[in-house]
């Protein structure tokens, strides 16, 4: 973790305990993280709720908080993965019925055919021989109906595994989309960080990362409102995620950030793929859509870095991020690399505390 993205963090943390203590809400895990989604930013609807809250004068209560903590950050995910999981139980225990009324069948009708593996053996009259073939032939039916809803249940279940598994399937893609952006979010973004050090430890392949920051997105949000910022949000992630390509990867890394691992490729490419993304966003100009008014244009700072055999996620992601300090130190709306870091650094510093 960067020293920027630290003192941002503990920021966000003096925030959250500070509106707790303030609200007489108890410091329970679920109502911190609660409050510290607020500070951040990242969930423009609860921000907004909360908002209204304060600003109606109403007195925040544990009650309130755990109806907003379960509206806006309780995900449905672990409640669908119960049902997928309840779901599968109920068809295996099903299968389970069927094998076992098989086998319980399939041994008496053994049983019946040594029975009358016996009687044969004796001298049998006609009435006799008649009556066990009608007998086995009872129990010959009786197997057959057996086997038969034995191979309906297993064929529903085939149909319904297949169900399950693409309903996993979705679950776990879900869980790793923003669902803002519907990009990467941190926790894929962590996962891929990881594997795409890991690969290029190994094989040596280059590796580069790249950090953005939506200039004055704070003052954006304010002047125009947490709706038109969410459009923003998503504008830059498809921006993003549209001029990258193959294994590389496009997150939304918190707030106004975003973040892309570029495997495969050097600091020059790199710096190719970041400049025409800032082109690209620059490029687009913003309409309110319920009023069809021009917002002008956005631009974004960008900061890249490549990846050394000592580096690990943390030191990668802390140039990446000092870089883009010194692009937002520079004037903003630029891309600075760790090879002009030094460089930036030495110039007379620009205000930045509006990002």
């Amino acid at each position: 973790m960067s020293n920027q993205e630290f003192t941002r963090a503990l920021g966000y943390a003096n925030a959250a305990f500070d509106l707790l203590k303030r609200s007489a809400i108890p410091p329970y895990p679920q109502f911190y993280e609660l409050l510290y989604t607020y500070a951040t930013g990242v969930n423009p609807s609860l921000n907004n709720r909360i908002n209204a809250v304060f600003r109606s004068g109403v007195s925040p209560s544990t009650d309130l908080a755990e109806a907003l903590y379960n509206e806006f950050l309780r995900s449905d995910l672990n409640e669908r993965m119960s049902s997928v999981s309840e779901r599968m139980h109920a068809r295996i225990e099903s299968v389970h019925d069927a094998i076992d009324a098989a086998m319980t069948t399939a041994n008496a009708y053994s049983g019946s055919l040594q029975s009358a593996t016996g009687d044969l053996e004796r001298d049998l009259g006609g009435d006799a021989m008649r009556e066990l073939a009608s007998r086995l032939l009872f129990e010959t039916r009786r197997m057959q109906d057996t086997n038969r809803e034995l191979e309906r249940k297993l064929e529903a279940s085939r149909d319904d595994i297949s169900a399950l598994q693409r309903d996993l399937d979705d679950v776990r893609r879900e869980s790793m989309l923003d669902p803002l952006t519907k990009i990467a979010n941190r926790k894929s973004f962590d996962d891929g960080l990881a594997d795409a050090i890991e690969e290029a430890r190994q094989s040596g392949v280059p590796l580069c990362l790249m950090l953005v920051d939506i200039d004055h997105f704070k003052s954006f949000n304010d002047s125009y409102g947490h709706q038109t910022g969410d459009q923003v949000l998503r504008l830059v992630a498809m921006t993003l995620k549209s001029n990258i390509k193959g294994k590389d990867l496009a997150a939304r890394y918190g707030g106004e950030e975003f973040v892309a691992i570029l495997p495969s490729t050097d600091l020059k490419g790199a710096m190719i793929v970041a400049e025409n993304i800032r082109k690209a966003i620059q490029a687009k100009e913003l309409l309110k859509r319920s009023t069809n008014e021009k917002l002008g244009r956005i631009t974004a700072s960008f900061g890249v870095a490549g990846f050394k055999p000592s580096d690990n996620a943390s030191s990668l992601i802390e140039r990446a991020d000092q870089c883009m300090y010194a692009a937002k130190r520079a004037g903003r709306n630029r891309v600075v690399s760790e090879d002009e870091l030094i460089e930036i650094t030495e110039m007379p510093a620009a205000d930045v505390s509006a990002a």
